[in-house]
């Protein structure tokens, strides 16, 4: 018999998702996810500051590492947000128990898949950080960072999927002390690390690594003190095909995605490698400064989700359009403001990050944030379009989505952008893709809302949307 406290937490808990004000509930939700997004792209920044004061090549190493960490968080993601969706699915018509196993059984996979992932990555670390863009002036230094990022593997994996937990039955806030308390750690070993203790590039990957195990205990303190709606308890461990195969239908799009994008950055260092060092260091200091701003605009989608979630498997249809249309008037504003004040310091905020103040550098560095701030609309639109497409359970929509900015995108304008318009061409091939996804995002979005009109004229009891 279920916990009657328990009971009582997951009945408040529906009520909200399902009777609060729309601009009530998904700030309530989506507010930690936008801090958690944030810390988590200052834990970038924060290591490619300190790490750029040892040179250029130390700064285009970690950028090279950055593919190394999304594949890592790729496979994480893929069985987190998957589980995610199901499991806000499963709240919402009321499955409590069903959801318990599938939390355990998407934790437990994917900490085994991140110690398989982390042997795989020492057998072959050469030739991987090679293959990840490295070049010969730079390999020593990526190696080093790799070490860490790969025996952090694991640990990685799990806060990736605890974090997804939390936020798929509306526990952003927990899913926040996590992601800010393994933050706070590493901001300050980095200094000690790098300049004290004089480890150099290794030294901001094992602060890294100890801030993800600081990162893991916190986010594991509610669930064993019984204050979640979930419930991670190694007996609730059922790898059931039902279970992986639900788990799939949506983490499949966001493995595609998040390797993918993995694949994109790959690529983008080794066309950047292939102009110069200093291309390579300016594509990671650009991508991480942007990034900054794509953290709060995918906090407000991941907050957004899990209120789509519960609507949609408690058939509210119309209150499901009402919640998008609020994240996207929310995500349009952060989008222009945000766009206008670092695209007008771009300069400044790149020259941050180079000690040597490498002219090539925070040239491209700037073209590449400025011309993105441009379309930072339009990417948000696409971020948001893949999240509601995954929080209904649309696995083909969110696929497509998914695919279309890194993959039918992305790559191509890096590519034929760099051939044409050389060196330029690629800092500016991020922002052509943002336009070519959101030509793809807005007609899918329109005929789901035209789908979501007409279940909500429907009797409930009669419509199927799978």
């Amino acid at each position: 018999m279920a916990n009657p406290s328990l009971q009582a937490h997951r009945e408040a808990r529906r009520r909200m998702m399902l009777e609060d004000p729309v601009a009530k509930v998904i700030p309530v939700v989506a507010i930690p996810s936008i801090i958690s997004m944030l810390v988590d792209s200052i834990y970038n920044l924060a290591d490619t500051f300190f790490v750029s004061q040892i040179g250029t090549y130390a700064t285009a190493a970690v950028g090279v590492n950055d593919s190394l960490m999304m594949l890592l968080r790729a496979v994480a993601m893929g069985f987190g947000v998957g589980a995610s969706s199901y499991i806000s699915r499963l709240l919402g018509a009321k499955k409590e128990d069903e959801a318990n196993g599938v939390a355990a059984t998407a934790l437990y996979t994917t900490i085994a898949v991140g110690i398989l992932m982390c042997i795989i990555g020492f057998l072959f670390m050469e030739p991987l950080v090679m293959m990840l863009g490295s070049t010969e002036n730079t390999k020593a230094y990526t190696m080093d960072y790799a070490r860490f990022i790969l025996l952090a593997a694991p640990i990685t994996a799990a806060n990736v999927i605890l974090q997804q937990l939390l936020r798929s039955e509306g526990s952003t806030r927990y899913s926040m002390f996590g992601m800010v308390s393994g933050c706070a750690v590493n901001i300050a070993l980095d200094p000690l690390f790098i300049m004290v203790f004089d480890w150099g590039v290794a030294g901001a990957a094992a602060a890294t690594a100890l801030s993800k195990c600081i990162s893991l205990v916190v986010l594991m303190i509610p669930f064993i003190r019984k204050k979640t709606v979930l419930e991670v308890s190694i007996r609730l461990f059922k790898p059931k095909v039902k279970t992986y195969l639900e788990i799939g239908r949506m983490g499949i799009p966001t493995l595609l995605r998040s390797s993918l994008m993995s694949v994109a950055t790959i690529t983008t260092n080794n066309v950047a490698g292939n102009f110069s060092d200093a291309a390579l260091a300016a594509i990671s200091v650009g991508n991480k400064c942007v990034r900054f701003i794509g953290s709060m605009i995918m906090g407000f989608s991941q907050g957004f989700q899990p209120v789509a979630g519960y609507c949609w498997g408690a058939k509210r249809y119309t209150r499901v359009k009402e919640c998008f249309r609020f994240t996207v008037l929310m995500g349009t504003t952060i989008s222009v403001v945000l766009g206008i004040i670092i695209g007008i310091f771009a300069k400044n905020i790149v020259g941050l990050f180079s000690a040597t103040k490498d002219a090539e550098v925070i040239r491209l560095g700037t073209l590449m944030i400025q011309s993105q701030c441009l379309t930072m609309v339009l990417h948000m639109i696409v971020m948001l379009a893949s999240g509601l497409f995954q929080a209904l359970g649309r696995a083909l929509n969110a696929t497509i989505m998914n695919l279309s900015r890194q993959v039918i995108a992305f790559i191509p304008c890096v590519i034929i952008l760099s051939k044409i318009f050389g060196v330029e061409g690629l800092a500016v091939a991020q922002a052509a893709s943002d336009l070519v996804a959101a030509m793809i995002a807005i007609p899918l979005i329109i005929h789901l809302m035209r789908q979501i009109n007409k279940y909500a004229a429907m009797d409930p009891e009669q419509v199927t949307t799978e």
